[in-house]
């Protein structure tokens, strides 16, 4: 078998996170909005009394800008911002309502940014107030929000528990204070033990911690100090993930340079180290890049075949329609996609002229669907059934050729008509799900598009 270094090397070329497929830079037919409201309509009668809907909110607005972030953000410290970017989002959900034709149910609602507490504990009230009204909530419901710790406050937590909230994210990203002074992300380890000790004595069953791996001058020791603080507090979930350098794209991350940035090699011995530390404390690898406590909804989703991969992320279900709120917020109707537009003042002048501030997105096609499955079972279970994709004999020589380096590198198996991700492959995964995206044809050409794999 070729040596790590050797791998990363081979394999660490530029590729989608996969948290959609066909992946966005492949989007190609938009749908018009009679055909977007249509499929909505559709997919809202076939799944709400079963699955119910997600909801996703972006609130864009942070008072400071964190370097690493690769986000749709707006920064500002004039928080009059608040009520007219509310009022546009609740307009935005009438006509989602409209076109529902029907009583959402709602399933899952996640409020992210951008900094949602950049938002008062009354405004973040009467906003889901808004979106709770004439809507029925499932039993099962599962309410989720993202922190800054440097302004989540106790009113903020109460507020959103009492609205049905048992989930927070905070954005932690590393506790060594070089790193947080060169991201711009400064909040002492005292702040976020303030923020998780408040939580719980509330009630709050589980708390996630972001962390992030490759950003600039972190080192194996920096790495251990910042998960000996993590274990102190013992969140329940962590989501430990690659910096996406894009400075094409994201032009803060300028601030610093890429000879600040560890080599590859060594940021795979970062993701590593953190790795072994998060599992001999106790946590489990949950799909890719994050880690639960085995007694989690996460774990228990990934145990009974039920994680989910979308634009949130991984969730404990499968809901075919997500709805997403405000600027540059994408829905998935699972057969189509649409994106909002992302800047906040065509959002509202859109709005204003009562159509749905969608400005591109993605109609699947029969073939999109069936790698989408495919491409989702690797990202959540490390494995999928390529029977149906067999009977295809052109596109499954296409697949099996690209698998067949990974197979040999040990990193991917074929049993029957099974693939599996081996253990050792499990840093590889986003090049195993690029081996059945047909899409792309050089990973390398993809360079200023992708961040890279590994």
């Amino acid at each position: 078998m070729i040596l790590n270094h050797d791998l990363i090397a081979k394999y660490n070329v530029p590729g989608p996170r996969y948290t959609s497929y066909p992946t966005v830079p492949h989007w190609e037919t938009a749908p018009t909005q009679e055909q977007w409201r249509k499929s909505v309509r559709t997919r809202f009668e076939e799944t709400n009394d079963e699955q119910g809907i997600s909801i996703y909110i972006h609130l864009p607005f942070c008072e400071s800008l964190c370097t690493y972030c690769g986000c749709n953000t707006r920064i500002t410290v004039n928080h009059g911002v608040e009520v007219p970017y509310m009022n546009a989002i609740l307009k935005e959900w009438e006509l989602y309502k409209e076109t529902f034709g029907g009583t959402p149910k709602i399933k899952e609602l996640h409020l992210g940014g951008g900094t949602p507490t950049f938002f008062s504990p009354e405004n973040l009230k009467i906003l889901v107030e808004g979106i709770l009204k004439d809507s029925l909530i499932a039993d099962n419901h599962e309410f989720s929000f993202e922190g800054h710790p440097r302004n989540t406050t106790a009113d903020h937590l109460q507020v959103l528990y009492d609205l049905g909230f048992r989930r927070l994210s905070l954005g932690i990203q590393d506790f060594d204070e070089k790193v947080q002074i060169t991201v711009n992300r400064i909040q002492p380890f005292y702040m976020v033990k303030e923020v998780v000790d408040v939580a719980r004595r509330i009630g709050y069953k589980s708390i996630n911690f972001d962390l992030i791996y490759g950003l600039p001058f972190q080192t194996l020791e920096s790495i251990e100090r910042t998960f000996s603080l993590v274990n102190q507090l013992r969140p329940e979930r962590i989501a430990f993930y690659s910096y996406a350098h894009v400075p094409w794209v994201k032009p803060g991350q300028r601030r610093f340079t890429e000879m600040d940035l560890p080599s590859d090699s060594y940021k795979r011995a970062l993701y590593e180290l953190g790795k072994e530390l998060l599992e001999n404390a106790g946590y489990i690898e949950v799909g890719m890049d994050h880690f639960s406590l085995p007694e989690d909804d996460l774990y228990i989703a990934l145990k009974e075949h039920r994680l989910h991969r979308n634009f949130m992320g991984y969730t404990t279900d499968h809901n075919e329609l997500m709805i997403g709120l405000g600027v540059s917020s994408i829905s998935d109707s699972w057969d189509m996609f649409a994106q909002n537009v992302k800047v906040v003042e065509e959002y509202y002048r859109i709005l204003e002229e009562g159509d749905l501030p969608i400005y591109r997105g993605h109609v699947l096609n029969p073939e999109d669907l069936l790698i989408r499955r495919k491409i989702l079972n690797l990202m959540c279970h490390f494995e999928t059934d390529v029977a149906d994709l067999m009977r295809y004999e052109l596109q499954w020589i296409m697949i099996r050729n690209k698998l067949t380096p990974l197979i040999k590198d040990e990193l991917a198996a074929i049993n029957g008509t099974t693939v599996y991700i081996l253990d050792a492959g499990r840093p590889f995964v986003r090049n195993i799900c690029m081996a059945f995206d047909y899409r792309i044809s050089d990973p390398r050409s993809m360079t200023n598009v992708f961040s890279t794999t590994v």
